[in-house]
């Protein structure tokens, strides 16, 4: 296997392994053995398991920031594009999203600081993205809209489809 199929076969792994059993009780030897291969082998890509795990984040804003910016939509429809096109993710990529989103809660300062300086990107792309639109007050609209955001992710979390703004079910 090529050496980046075998990076992103092992962040992919730690995705799911992660949200099954949260960062602190994950280990890199448990990662590894899901990926079949030896635990060293997975610090020869990654440096500790707080890497691994901000390789994880920075996947997760990317393909979030990279939906946001894929929509195209009138004004009057680029907020609700927008919350379905995240909502869709959450259906896609259940894990990775779901990780992004719960990592704000651990306390490890370098992870923090990944995750301020991910929501901070995301926001600024959603603001920017209304700035165009011309919405009004496109800061305080991109905050509420990653408010909205952050009830979907709840909904998916406790099952109940009816807190979502965005799922049909409700």
């Amino acid at each position: 296997m090529a050496k980046e199929d075998r990076k992103q076969q092992i962040i992919e792994t730690a995705i799911t392994v992660f949200a099954e059993q949260g960062y602190y009780k994950t280990t890199t030897a448990q990662i590894a053995h899901v990926v079949g291969i030896t635990q060293p082998y997975v610090f020869h890509f990654f440096k500790s398991k707080e890497d691994l795990f901000i390789a994880v984040l920075q996947q997760s804003v990317k393909r979030i920031a990279g939906i946001f910016r894929e929509v195209e939509a009138p004004a009057e429809q680029l907020m609700d594009q927008m919350g379905r096109a995240f909502y869709d993710l959450l259906e896609t990529h259940r894990d990775e999203t779901l990780l992004s989103m719960q990592a704000f809660t651990t306390a490890e300062p370098i992870i923090r600081q990944k995750v301020q300086e991910g929501f901070a990107h995301i926001h600024q792309v959603v603001k920017e993205k209304f700035e165009r639109a011309k919405i009004p007050q496109p800061g305080f609209q991109a905050s509420s809209f990653i408010g909205l955001g952050m009830t979907a992710v709840m909904s998916k979390v406790l099952e109940l489809p009816q807190l979502s703004p965005y799922c049909e079910e409700a």
